[in-house]
């Protein structure tokens, strides 16, 4: 009941090559590159094969939906990326929370390009910087935010940026939006997961109640106060096997079928729901010291 099968799940090689090649030719137009990530899952949110891409062109990395994200934890990431020369910011695309700090910390970090291109006679160089992302990570509300213009595509379902599009910011700053890149296969089948668990891979491709008997046995580890609260939770239950806990999830919530038992596989699409809409708490599903 507790294996997920993730590792054999296809992402459209065909696309996502032709995406990793347009970003590859790109890159010699921008001066950096902003990474957008999800601020619960950092390490499964962000694409291998983008570090190799950007090579040592100047990067920063955006940890987005933090309102939905652990305070402490994305606090420890941001130290971590800084600990590693990369600027990082937490950031909520839908409210707009923490976007502010995007110009001005990319600035600073090309300071030393923008003095030698001032020294050149350029008073003013406007700074390009191309935003990447897995699919449905929040890159399209995150330049509507900063452009304050409706115009990138946004729609909440995985993959629906087709093409690159640049946009230009008030400040002298262009931004060269890219469609979102995931791997071809997962190898590591948590990835797989916790991709799933926040909404960024297709529902239909994997089990509801087995993704949520994946999510539970992480819930018993971190123990979040407000999900405990939320179906009052004994600490008894918090022990039981994950598919049995979600079984007493469902008759708190009145999911019975035939004979009294309970509907696990409607409690199940219900979790997944309830955290993916922060219901559950303010939770961070990795750490950096996993990495």
């Amino acid at each position: 009941m507790n294996e997920i099968k993730t590792q054999n799940i296809q992402w459209f090689p065909g696309h996502m090559t032709k995406t990793k090649r347009l970003i590859e030719a790109s890159l010699k137009l921008v001066d950096a590159v902003a990474e957008i990530k999800d601020a619960r899952i950092p390490i499964s949110s962000s694409n291998p094969d983008i570090e190799e891409l950007i090579g040592k062109k100047p990067r920063i990395v955006l940890l987005n939906k933090c309102d939905m994200a652990d305070n402490q934890v994305t606090a420890q990431w941001i130290s971590y990326y800084n600990s590693k020369g990369i600027p990082a910011l937490a950031i909520d695309c839908k409210s707009g929370k923490g976007q502010n700090n995007f110009v001005p910390a990319t600035r600073k970090l090309l300071s030393n390009l923008i003095e030698a291109k001032q020294k050149k006679g350029i008073p003013n160089p406007t700074i390009r910087v191309m935003i990447v992302g897995i699919p449905n990570v929040g890159k399209s509300s995150f330049i509507n935010r900063v452009v304050k213009k409706n115009r990138a595509k946004v729609e909440d379902r995985p993959g629906v940026t087709r093409g690159g599009q640049w946009f230009t910011l008030d400040r002298g700053f262009e931004l060269l939006d890219t469609p979102g890149v995931l791997w071809p296969k997962f190898e590591d089948q948590t990835v797989g997961e916790r991709l799933a668990f926040t909404g960024a891979v297709k529902d239909q491709i994997l089990d509801a109640e087995l993704l949520a008997v994946r999510l539970l046995d992480l819930f018993k580890e971190i123990k979040p106060p407000i999900f405990i609260e939320r179906f009052k939770l004994t600490d008894d239950e918090l022990e039981m096997e994950s598919y049995d806990l979600l079984g007493v999830i469902a008759k708190r919530r009145g999911m019975l079928i035939s004979r009294g038992e309970p509907d696990t596989e409607r409690a199940a699409i219900m979790l997944l729901d309830e955290f993916r809409a922060a219901k559950l708490g303010k939770i961070s599903l990795e750490t950096p010291k996993e990495l």
